[in-house]
């Protein structure tokens, strides 16, 4: 099955308290090699959270476009992984070995695959 890993950072402004330093970017290629090595991941990249466009499409048809990220969130989303393991508890342990789950959140989310005919 196929996962998605969203690894949530506190926003830039926001008062969400972190562990101090946040992960290292060797921690992110330790983890990058050790999931790449064992042949779950699929794709995965940064995202650069200091840009963000969000697009609204009222319900007259008429489309909002805001700069940057929901105002209210503290967490944004600063990269992810696409894998694809046996099931959600292999899901679950690349998450939690990800350095982004000790300084921030990682949601696992599973990828909707329509049913083959």
């Amino acid at each position: 099955m196929k996962y998605l890993l969203l690894i949530n950072t506190a926003a830039p402004d926001s008062t969400e308290q972190q562990p101090a330093g946040g992960p290292t970017m060797e921690e992110f290629m330790a983890y990058d090699k050790a999931i790449s090595d064992s042949g779950v991941k699929l794709d995965g990249n940064a995202l650069d959270i200091s840009n963000a466009t969000t697009v609204h499409v009222r319900v007259n048809g008429e489309r909002v476009v805001t700069d940057g990220p929901f105002a209210e969130t503290r967490e944004i989303v600063g990269g992810y992984y696409l894998i694809d393991v046996p099931d959600l508890d292999v899901a679950l342990d690349w998450a939690a070995r990800c350095p982004g789950a000790r300084y921030g959140t990682v949601q696992v989310r599973t990828v909707w695959e329509p049913a083959q005919p």
